[in-house]
């Protein structure tokens, strides 16, 4: 069995409380043996890191962090639902980024999520992903992420 927790406690990461639903559903819900997280914004402590559109009024470097926040907020979701050391491993992650016109770089930002899942989970944390551009996000949130995890 993996200890995620002490992975995450090794990298100096602290889980975030579950984000708050802006809406009618729950933060994650689990079906056999996976979790599904619902989309997860870039929220710290209730509030939204930043707003805007990626390519426009948001760099693509800071919506990157912010898809970091997201997998993170998936992460605290997945842990208050069934623990996060029941995960075997990532299966997928979705990422959409609210995007100026002409900007491209949907999968870099998403990276931010990704590379999260890699830190914390290693081999585990290598998973299938779609990174897809979209004109308008919750509350005009740059990036939102949703996960679904494999768990025992």
């Amino acid at each position: 069995m993996t200890d995620w927790k002490a992975r995450l406690a090794d990298l100096r990461i602290e889980l975030p409380d579950v984000a708050a639903p802006v809406a009618a559903y729950v933060p994650a819900v689990r079906t056999g043996n996976l979790v599904y997280t619902s989309g997860q914004l870039p929220f710290i402590d209730g509030e939204l890191q930043l707003t805007g559109k990626v390519g426009g009024a948001v760099a693509a470097d800071f919506a990157k962090v912010a898809a970091r926040t997201c997998a993170l907020n998936a992460l605290a979701a997945i842990d208050a639902l069934v623990g996060l050391d029941s995960v075997v491993r990532i299966v997928k992650v979705v990422g959409f980024v609210a995007s100026a016109e002409g900007f491209t770089g949907q999968p870099g930002v998403i990276n931010g999520a990704s590379e999260l899942f890699g830190e914390v989970f290693g081999d585990a944390g290598v998973h299938a992903r779609s990174a897809v551009g979209v004109s308008e996000l919750p509350l005009n949130a740059p990036v939102e992420v949703e996960v679904i995890a494999e768990v025992r």
